[in-house]
């Protein structure tokens, strides 16, 4: 296996599968990280090691505190006393009951090669044969409706999967993350890989409970695992609920959603966003 890794066990499955998440550009809402947190909690998952990560990560940014704060490690401090000190991790783990293996981390802001070795060969070593990233984007999309979902893929024998669950192909050009770049690599592997991205509101900030449930029935349902969510489903109704409530009192608001939820409707896509993303980014909301 990889030079950085570290594993504390070493199951060995049989076509086994690997949910990977990565907090960073493609968690908002922490859907990627939330959806691996959810999933490897229901479903028993052990800590079964780490990916050594202290090379990957740009942990001191020049420039003003606001921009610096965003890399640097997170410490707490209690009574002068130092509780804590946290650095990016990328952490593994296995439920061998369901042939399956997580890696929840942070996307690597340096040697993107050498960390998609390091995943890969995780993968190999232990006998992983598909990976499945689940990941989201900010959209145009409607708070009272089900994100969008969009894959891109390695190999086309993954298209009866996604058309199973009603999940589209991506047609995308622009920025890449380096799950494109894993995607491309994994097939030298023999890895069969697949990114799937949730398209959710841009409006709404922070954890998104709805969107994360979901994330978990789609990942559910194209991995074939048995998962109850009762607990995050009621997460997501109080999260909709005080949405809704905030939307009756603000009468802009409500007609920008009511036009979102037309074009979803009418399978609209509206890429530009024009007006919203004018009136979202006077709100202080970017979407770049």
């Amino acid at each position: 296996m990889g030079e950085l890794l570290r594993l504390h066990d070493r199951p060995r499955l049989t076509d086994g599968r690997m949910v990977m998440a990565l907090d960073g550009w493609m968690d908002g809402g922490e859907i990627s990280t939330g959806t691996a947190e959810y999933l490897l909690r229901k479903l028993d998952a052990a800590r079964i090691g780490e990916i050594d990560s202290e090379d990957f990560y740009i942990l001191s940014f020049p420039g003003p505190m606001e921009v610096s704060a965003l890399f640097r490690p997170h410490t707490r401090i209690r009574d002068g006393s130092v509780v804590s000190l946290s650095s990016p991790q990328n952490v593994i783990y296995c439920s061998q009951a369901h042939n399956l293996v997580f890696l929840k981390g942070r996307e690597p802001n340096l040697r993107w090669s050498r960390y998609l070795d390091e995943v890969l060969d995780l993968a190999v070593g232990l006998g992983v044969t598909l990976i499945c990233f689940v990941g989201s984007v900010a959209g145009m999309v409607p708070h009272t409706r089900e994100p969008r979902y969009f894959a891109s893929i390695s190999d086309p024998t993954l298209r009866p999967m996604l058309d199973r669950c009603g999940i589209k192909l991506s047609n995308y050009e622009g920025p890449a993350s380096i799950i494109t770049q894993m995607i491309l690599a994994a097939p030298q592997r023999d890895i069969r890989m697949m990114s799937l991205v949730a398209e959710i509101p841009a409006y709404v900030q922070g954890r998104n409970a709805r969107c994360i449930e979901s994330a978990v029935r789609k990942v559910a349902g194209l991995l074939d695992l048995s998962v109850e969510f009762d607990d995050l489903r009621q997460a997501a109704d109080e999260l909709e609920k005080k949405l809704n409530d905030i939307v009756e009192g603000r009468e802009e608001l409500a007609t920008y959603i009511k036009k979102l939820e037309e074009d979803y409707d009418n399978q609209v896509f509206d890429t530009q966003m024009g007006d919203l993303k004018q009136w979202l980014e006077q709100q202080g909301i970017r979407l770049d």
